[in-house]
């Protein structure tokens, strides 16, 4: 804090305790006009109701007066007045690093022996789990929610099926959380409206959803000569490269027919962060653990 910025706060301090300890002293004593009965004249209800008179209880008073004393000790003991350290030293950053590292070392012997099972086998491990579920709250549910059911709007897939657009084993998970992940969908709008529509309803009919079986027919040889290079000929897609499975029905970005004209037509973006610059490996290992449990909760259940 610069120097005129501490003078301004210790200007405040003082302005505001000034003003609040004038006014402690001066209410006690002061002398307000009252009727003969003790009350102020003022009265409502038609009489009914009249405003009393009264001193202000000790027990007030000395409260009052302790709450006074305690906001000097605490000015001269933490920092709040200016640049006054505090005689205590006590610094917010400097709790927080201490409780870190607290939490760090009662953690510490559950990571060791975290570290000694892959993530398929961690996810029946009940610590291991719970550990899990709040770095994944922490960290994931913003764009999978806090069930791993995930977000259409956003492109953030359903973690707790077993339908994964880059495979879903334990080493595949932590790759994904530790790299991150960019799928790229090219936009067709090129190969015209009428193509993009036939096309929409051929990879409707690989699902086996209702669909135009002519528009599909006259579709398919553009699909086998365009698409098959990330879906595959069968439309199964391609962990490699991270092109969704196109038979099953589970769609990332909706299956509606709208939904995926818009996929074929616009192209699709989807990036998943790479979480290895604040996450720990170790947390990692953890957090694919608790995903992989998402999508298999039997492992472990009779724990």
């Amino acid at each position: 804090m610069s120097t005129g910025w501490s003078l301004w706060v210790m200007f405040l301090v003082v302005l505001n305790l000034g003003i609040t300890f004038f006014l402690f002293l001066w209410g006690p004593r002061a002398k307000i006009p009252t009727q003969p009965d003790g009350t102020s004249g003022h009265v409502w209800a038609h009489g009914v109701l009249r405003e009393g008179v009264r001193r202000l209880p000790m027990w007030w008073i000395l409260f009052s007066g302790a709450m006074f004393v305690a906001a000097f000790i605490y000015l001269v003991l933490y920092p709040g007045f200016g640049n006054h350290k505090g005689a205590l030293g006590w610094t917010s950053h400097g709790q927080l690093a201490g409780e870190q590292a607290a939490n760090e070392a009662k953690l510490e012997p559950l990571m060791q022996r975290f570290a000694l099972y892959t993530p398929e086998q961690l996810a029946g491990d009940p610590a291991a789990r719970q550990l899990g579920q709040v770095l994944f709250e922490d960290n994931c549910a913003a764009c999978h929610q806090r069930s791993g059911k995930g977000n259409q709007q956003l492109g953030a897939p359903d973690l707790t099926d077993q339908d994964w657009l880059y495979g879903g084993s334990g080493k595949d998970i932590t790759t994904s959380i530790h790299d991150g992940r960019a799928g790229v969908m090219p936009p067709w709008a090129s190969l015209g409206e009428q193509t993009v529509d036939n096309l929409a309803q051929y990879v409707l009919s690989l699902s086996g959803a209702p669909h135009d079986a002519k528009m599909a027919a006259a579709a398919e040889p553009i699909f086998k000569a365009t698409c098959t290079a990330c879906h595959g000929p069968d439309g199964k897609g391609n962990p490699a490269l991270g092109a969704p499975n196109l038979t099953d029905h589970i769609w990332l970005h909706g299956g509606t027919l709208a939904d995926i004209t818009k996929s074929i037509h616009d192209g699709r973006q989807g990036h998943m962060p790479n979480w290895d610059k604040r996450l720990s490996d170790a947390q990692i290992h953890v957090l694919a653990a608790y995903v992989y449990h998402l999508s298999h909760p039997d492992v472990g259940a009779a724990d």
